[in-house]
């Protein structure tokens, strides 16, 4: 199986009222914004659709139990 080696700079670094950044498999970087209870996404400076989290999330669980 193939893995990304992450590496916090200032593009996904911390960021100030969002929690994260999480990486995902497909190299998708994303940071949960819990006052709008919605996953931001800093490349396309919008919140994420909960159905596209939810596909993200399971390929991280898919990759876990494989």
């Amino acid at each position: 199986m193939a893995y990304t080696v992450f590496k916090h700079n200032q593009t996904y670094g911390p960021r100030k009222g969002l929690e994260g950044p999480f990486h995902y498999p497909n190299g998708q970087v994303l940071y949960y914004d819990s006052k709008a209870g919605e996953y931001y996404d800093p490349r396309t400076d919008f919140y994420v659709d909960r159905d596209e989290v939810a596909v993200l999330q399971q390929s991280i669980f898919d990759r876990i139990s494989a």
